[in-house]
């Protein structure tokens, strides 16, 4: 017995060696980059030391005052609008297709779930020219109503997650509030929902991030359209040859800020994501 729990404390003390190794590793490039936000010293390269002897919070201020040639605050607007008509619209049209291949039978729907799954395994990139194309031809090339229409046009191949959570949910409720005379409307909306909390939270979660962080797209997108610019695409441009020498500091604070809303939504949704798990369907 005594050797049982020998081995089970060696083998804890182990894993948590190697996590915290591992919590290491990946933490360091997150503090270089919150460090160098605040370094006084110009260029992207600090010979022979790494903590700045000038600390500053110039290169924030930077961001907002110096937009003559990377308006910063222009592209965070613009990325946080297209993120938030394509996390509300990509989510709807989640509910709604995983909703009607976990709930309702008709005629095709298994072909059609494992055709929407095979094209969800091929990378968004492959077809971004004859999307650019398709876009231009509307009138709508170098837009953001272009990006809110890419990302959120293909959110319901990504059903397969939030179908699975929907066939946890006891057919029973639906069978108990149909005979209590409810629609399937209702049944969706009264007990459907409140009970998916937690996979709701995920795809809010997934669809905002989406949008947030792409380059490819978006830079097929906008080409030349500075104005348009996001924040991704924006940042990228900093670290052209001719800029990076003065915009390095600057750029590891504009990448600090694009954490910002991220968090924000994570930290306002956790309450909802740990109730959805803990609640259960049965209220007492």
């Amino acid at each position: 017995m005594k050797s049982m729990k020998a081995r089970r404390t060696v083998g804890n003390a182990v894993v948590y060696v190697i996590l915290t190794f591992m919590s290491i590793i990946w933490l360091i490039p997150i503090i270089y980059l919150l460090i160098t936000s605040f370094r006084g010293e110009p260029g992207s390269w600090l010979d022979g030391y790494v903590i700045p002897k000038i600390w500053t919070f110039s290169n924030y201020t930077k961001l907002f005052t110096e937009t003559g040639l990377f308006n910063y605050p222009q592209w965070f607007l613009n990325t946080l609008i297209v993120a938030i008509f394509s996390c509300v619209i990509s989510t709807i049209f989640v509910l709604f297709t995983s909703y009607a291949f976990s709930r309702l039978r008709f005629r095709l729907r298994r072909p059609m779930m494992n055709l929407v799954l095979v094209l969800g395994m091929f990378p968004g990139f492959m077809s971004v020219i004859a999307i650019y194309h398709l876009v231009k031809l509307i009138g709508l090339d170098q837009s953001l109503a272009a990006l809110v229409l890419i990302y959120s046009g293909s959110a319901g191949l990504s059903y397969y997650i939030m179908k699975g959570f929907f066939d946890t949910i006891p057919r029973e409720l639906d069978e108990s509030a149909n005979l209590d005379g409810c629609t399937k409307w209702q049944i969706f909306t009264k007990i459907t929902l409140p009970l998916s909390r937690p996979v709701i939270t995920y795809t809010v979660l997934t669809t905002f991030i989406a949008p947030w962080v792409d380059f490819i797209i978006a830079s097929v997108i906008m080409k030349d359209n500075y104005k348009n610019y996001t924040v991704a695409l924006g940042l990228f441009r900093m670290l052209e040859r001719e800029n990076v020498t003065r915009w390095w500091s600057a750029f590891c604070a504009g990448a600090v800020l694009v954490s910002v809303p991220i968090a924000a939504l994570f930290l306002l949704m956790q309450k909802n994501y740990v109730e959805g798990i803990t609640g259960g369907s049965v209220k007492g």
